[in-house]
């Protein structure tokens, strides 16, 4: 399994990201920085992805079709968007859904990493 993770200006949240990280079992990690995301330093190898959230929607969109695009060796991705905001947010799941890459909602929890979907 492949995991996608948002890490936005919102630093209370990147423990949520840390708890996947460590305690799933990870093919490979993408992680998408912006603002003071970029600080964030991974436990594990990941590959790095900086965006500019400042941007229109559509723009970041676009950007991420870009830089993900290849990416991916599976048909779909598991997918946090605890950090970050909602334009962020829809850019990613738009762009995915463009490349087509499926998605599942994954979150880490007193029971461990746990899919939404």
């Amino acid at each position: 399994m492949e995991l996608l993770a948002f890490l936005g200006d919102d630093k209370e949240t990147w423990g949520q990201v840390t708890g996947l990280i460590n305690n799933g079992d990870w093919d490979k990690i993408i992680l998408i920085k912006s603002g003071r995301g970029k600080d964030f330093m991974s436990p594990k190898k990941s590959d790095t992805i900086i965006i500019d959230s400042s941007k229109q929607l559509t723009e970041i969109k676009n950007e991420l079709m870009e830089k993900l695009k290849g990416k991916f060796s599976q048909l779909e991705t598991c997918l946090s968007i605890a950090s970050g905001n909602g334009k962020e947010h829809l850019a990613i799941l738009s762009a995915l859904l463009n490349l087509p890459i499926g998605v599942r909602l994954v979150v880490f929890t007193k029971k461990g990493v746990e899919f939404l979907t």
